[in-house]
């Protein structure tokens, strides 16, 4: 086989295999581009949001959860948490850990505030209207 494929021939496959990529690239870039929501979530975004993110990061949240996706796995994805439970338990429930249950693994007391529980609710319900194009499949994650 080497006396029939050539220098040339291994040149002309480089080449045109990498303009093909390149040109797959370009086109699923726009393809991208186009499917992209042309209305920004971002615009929702309020002061009570923006405590709740920060609040998120402070406390290393994603340390333990996900959220659409990113973070770890070893507690519950919250992006779509507010739809599945609501304000109301997501503050009860964040008041009353850890719950001390055996063998569960639990989430630390980090005796938030009225304020910072509203906060962190706003910031959770905000993150459930994200355009995940129906990820998860099911509401449960």
């Amino acid at each position: 086989m080497s006396e029939t494929f050539t220098k040339s021939m291994a040149r002309n496959i480089y080449f045109g295999g990498s303009l093909f990529f390149i040109l797959l690239f370009i086109g699923l870039t726009v393809d991208t581009t186009n499917r992209m929501p042309k209305q920004d979530h971002r615009e929702n975004l309020t002061a009570q949001v923006a405590l709740g993110k920060h609040l998120w990061d402070v406390n290393n949240c994603v340390g333990c959860h996900t959220i659409i996706g990113e973070g770890a796995y070893f507690a519950p994805e919250l992006g779509n948490v507010y739809k599945r439970r609501g304000g109301a338990f997501i503050k009860a429930w964040i008041k009353s850990q850890p719950t001390g249950a055996p063998g569960r693994r639990q989430m630390p007391q980090f005796n938030f505030s009225d304020e910072e529980l509203d906060a962190m609710v706003a910031f959770l319900k905000w993150t459930s209207e994200v355009d995940t194009n129906n990820w998860p499949p099911n509401i449960e994650g």
